[in-house]
């Protein structure tokens, strides 16, 4: 089953624009006789370029040079953007290959787990081959890196098993101890965290900030790094909501033993105090 399915980009597009910044930024049309001068400096199409459509940026007139300015940020952050989100879907995939259910008690049908049962690699490390040259956006990486990692891994720690019926065989079994045996497979969303709220459009945006070059940050009179990580934490909750009940918790090989089977008398008994094998690829499929 494939991680993150919605389609980010699109969404990070929308909500980048509805930002409205512009460039260059705090520009205003010459007054006096600048103004009567400023459109004689320009041939009659260099005052009239177009606009790119569903560009980051929107340019403060129609000269050329404003359209040309706003067109290449424009696209340097909505390129960094689309990776990032990119990059993000493959850290999750690469993530689920190594998520593991850790501790759970098995008694009978349920399988419990508290607070940190779910264990996987910090998601920062699994960014694979995305180092940008460019200074700032060599900032915005690490930041995003940091941002959403730090938000997922809050979630991930108080990821708990609230007594799921995971193990119907373990009721009744015909033995002095079950052996290993798969979960019924259940959506990941019937794993509760009460961290959830690290993982929405605003913590995600907080984080990446607070994970940001200081430097970076005095540079950008027009806040538009917050534009930025608002997209990008919009589209990564929006896509992260989706997934969890689509991802299935599979193969979590519960055992134990069973104190009351004693045949003849008592042939079949429930799991008490059992556990389960914490091996990866339990978010895999």
């Amino acid at each position: 089953m494939p991680g993150f399915v919605v389609p980010m980009p699109p969404l990070a597009d929308v909500v980048f624009l509805s930002k409205m910044k512009k460039l260059p930024v705090d520009w205003k049309q010459p007054q006096g006789e600048e103004g009567k001068q400023y459109p004689d400096a320009f041939k009659p199409e260099e005052r009239a370029a177009v606009p790119e459509p569903m560009c980051y940026f929107f340019c403060a007139s129609t000269n050329k040079y404003h359209v040309e300015n706003a067109k290449k940020i424009g696209k340097m952050f909505k390129d960094f953007a689309h990776e990032a989100l990119n990059k993000t879907k493959d850290a999750v995939d690469m993530w689920r290959l190594e998520a593991k259910f850790k501790d759970l008690k098995v008694m009978s049908v349920s399988a419990i787990g508290a607070p940190g049962c779910l264990d996987g690699p910090k998601l920062k490390d699994k960014y694979i081959g995305w180092e940008p040259t460019e200074k700032n956006m060599k900032a915005y990486a690490k930041a995003v890196k940091e941002g959403v990692s730090k938000c997922w891994e809050e979630w991930q720690s108080k990821v708990t098993v609230p007594g799921l019926p995971w193990y119907p065989a373990f009721a009744a079994f015909p033995s002095a101890s079950a052996p290993p045996m798969p979960n019924i497979p259940m959506p990941l969303i019937t794993c509760p965290s009460p961290m959830m709220s690290k993982m929405t459009p605003m913590a995600l945006k907080s984080a990446m900030v607070d994970a940001l070059d200081g430097g970076v940050k005095d540079k950008d009179s027009d806040k538009q790094y917050e534009a930025l990580f608002e997209a990008i934490g919009t589209a990564i909750a929006t896509a992260f909501l989706a997934w969890l009940p689509m991802q299935m918790v599979m193969n979590v090989m519960g055992k134990g033993p069973i104190p009351s089977f004693a045949p003849p008398y008592v042939p079949v008994g429930p799991v008490v105090g059992g556990d389960n094998i914490a091996a990866p690829g339990h978010l895999a499929a």
